[in-house]
């Protein structure tokens, strides 16, 4: 028995029990350089999350079957912590997706043509099912688009009926948000913003024409502008935003420029779509004010006739592409039971 002046010997600690749920459903986000992979429960809460390297360099094969098995092991991870299977999967992929197939039809970064996303993933989350299951679900859909789509119903567009979704990145694209669904066109190639072309005797673009918006204002063409401008191969977007707010002439500069091949680009956008939010994402909207105060002066400049949006920031960061998987994934899931 314990003295008034010693306190109880406190039960040994266990570790936590894994927590059962009844239902999740697996996301993948591709990109150029980097996987983001996650389980997502009914309430769109993150339950598990994994990144690895997409690894380009071997090919676009060895990248379509590193996929797979990322999702495969997903697969396994919820298997052990909640011992169901998943509901569904959702996988974001960039380039031309085409959706309704599930195919990824081509990707310049990753170099893949017409891979069958879809049955390939169905496939391989289908292996080891307990017999009688039906194959698993799985919704393909174009990356910036699906992390749109996240940012339209649980992000910063939540309850706007129209937005368009910019991330700036390595390249610039858009979504276009009406409600709580994301307009993909006729060819799911709708919201290429970043190929506008704001100055016609710009830089060449990958694309076949010059001065294309995300040549001058993406992060990568602010961190390589800046890169010249500084001497230091090595240097940034994010470097350049330091730059600007300690002072630095070159770095105002290459700023200023590039704001302002953005907001020409932006206005052009909102001429056509005329979206009540303008959500900026992607790393350059990292640097906060230094991006936006400049950013939503210059637009302001630019507009006539044009209704001026609110411009603000993404609210999901880096989660969005797998939080918007989840959602398709999920999506899926309701039109089929819809269907029935």
């Amino acid at each position: 028995m314990s003295t008034p002046d010693e306190a109880p010997t406190a039960p040994p600690t266990r570790p936590p029990r894994p927590t059962r749920t009844a239902r999740y459903v697996i996301a993948l986000d591709v990109g150029g350089t980097g996987m983001k992979a996650a389980l997502i429960g009914t309430g769109n809460e993150l339950l598990h999350e994994a990144r690895r390297a997409t690894g380009r360099e071997r090919g676009p094969e060895a990248v379509v079957e590193g996929v797979l098995d990322f999702a495969a092991e997903l697969r396994a991870v919820g298997l052990e912590r909640y011992g169901t299977e998943p509901s569904a999967a959702g996988v974001a992929v960039p380039g031309i997706v085409d959706d309704e197939r599930g195919v990824a039809v081509f990707s310049a970064n990753l170099g893949w043509r017409d891979v069958p996303f879809r049955a390939l993933l169905s496939e391989r989350l289908g292996r080891g099912r307990a017999a009688g299951l039906a194959p698993l679900p799985v919704a393909l859909g174009h990356d910036v688009r699906t992390g749109g789509l996240a940012e339209g119903r649980i992000g910063a567009g939540e309850g706007v009926d129209r937005y368009l979704f910019v991330p700036l990145g390595t390249g610039i694209a858009g979504a276009i948000g009406i409600g709580t669904t994301v307009e993909p066109g006729a060819h799911g190639s709708a919201g290429e913003i970043g190929h506008i072309v704001v100055r016609p005797d710009g830089p060449p673009c990958g694309c076949g024409q010059r001065g294309c918006l995300e040549r001058l204002a993406s992060a990568s063409a602010v961190g390589a502008a800046w890169a010249e401008a500084c001497g230091n191969p090595e240097a940034t977007a994010a470097d350049a935003a330091k730059a600007v707010t300690s002072g630095d002439p070159r770095a105002a500069k290459v700023w200023a420029e590039a704001i302002d091949a953005l907001a020409t680009g932006l206005v052009t956008g909102l001429t056509l779509l005329d979206p009540r939010t303008l959500i900026i994402g992607g790393g350059l909207a990292e640097a906060g004010d230094t991006l936006f105060v400049p950013l939503r002066e210059a637009v302001r400049e630019k507009v006539t006739f044009q209704p001026l949006p609110a411009i603000v920031p993404a609210a999901l960061g880096d989660a969005a592409g797998c939080l918007g998987a989840g959602l398709l994934a999920w999506d899926l899931l309701t039109a089929e039971v819809a269907s029935r």
